[in-house]
């Protein structure tokens, strides 16, 4: 247990390592998901009000999760990372927003939708004071698609293909079917705030999804297969840990 222990020590100190280049990246970038002030108040609350039930339960399953199973906050630590990692590296895309990986799936898998939900919210409020990525009137709708939406299509996938399909290629649909989803929901909600003049939030919607699209297919599909060696990174190194959180075939 301590060896596997250590080697996800230094698992998690490089993936968080690589921080420093999306640090450096942040300088020169466009402000990351839906940048401060975007969203009129009334929408910015209404997906505040949305993403607290969310965050609410995601609190309390963690909660039980550290103090019946603590050996887990470091699993925990390590799907933060990802996440705040894949989310930093970006490309600018449509204006207030831009497209880039997401590293939400694979603690979709290990701890359910609910615990990312907390985890994205913390990844989007650092991002948000460290790198202006992002932002504090934003972050409810930033949690919704990136913490919430993402995390529940990644959790549905898994659910509902293990088994049926090579867990490789179950990993792979979870992890990239999540980013897609998550900037399908972030058009959505460009759309809404933003309304087309002639053709209203439909023809909006079209326009903010074919943009992101050139841009997100390809990323999608990258972090899938970057999420499937790192889930086998795992299944090699923390065996124990996976069999802890009810990762069957651990």
């Amino acid at each position: 247990m301590k060896g596997t222990s250590g080697r996800l020590v230094v698992f998690a100190l490089w993936l968080t390592s690589t921080v420093a280049l999306a640090l450096f990246n942040a300088r020169t970038a466009y402000a990351m998901h839906i940048m401060e002030g975007f969203l009129s108040p009334a929408w910015a609350a209404f997906w505040f009000a949305v993403a607290i039930p969310f965050w609410v339960i995601g609190f309390i399953q963690i909660r039980r999760l550290v103090k019946e199973k603590p050996e887990s906050r470091l699993m925990l630590g390590l799907a933060g990372a990802f996440a705040f990692v894949l989310s930093a590296l970006k490309l600018p895309s449509v204006t207030g927003s831009c497209s880039h990986p997401t590293g939400t799936g694979l603690g979709a898998i290990l701890f359910g939708p609910f615990v990312m939900s907390i985890l994205g919210g913390i990844v989007l409020l650092f991002q948000a004071l460290l790198l202006a990525h992002g932002g504090l009137t934003t972050l409810g709708a930033n949690t919704v698609s990136m913490g919430i939406v993402g995390p529940l299509v990644a959790w549905g996938v898994w659910k509902g293909l293990r088994g049926r399909l090579s867990e490789g290629m179950v990993v792979f649909l979870a992890a990239a079917l999540a980013n897609l989803l998550i900037y399908v929901t972030t058009s959505a909600q460009l759309a809404l705030a933003y309304p087309d003049p002639v053709g209203g939030f439909a023809a909006s919607f079209a326009k903010f999804g074919a943009i992101f699209a050139v841009t997100q297919i390809p990323l999608a599909i990258s972090e899938g297969i970057l999420t499937v060696l790192i889930f086998r990174a795992l299944r090699q190194t923390a065996t124990a840990e996976l069999e802890t959180l009810g990762v069957q075939g651990a």
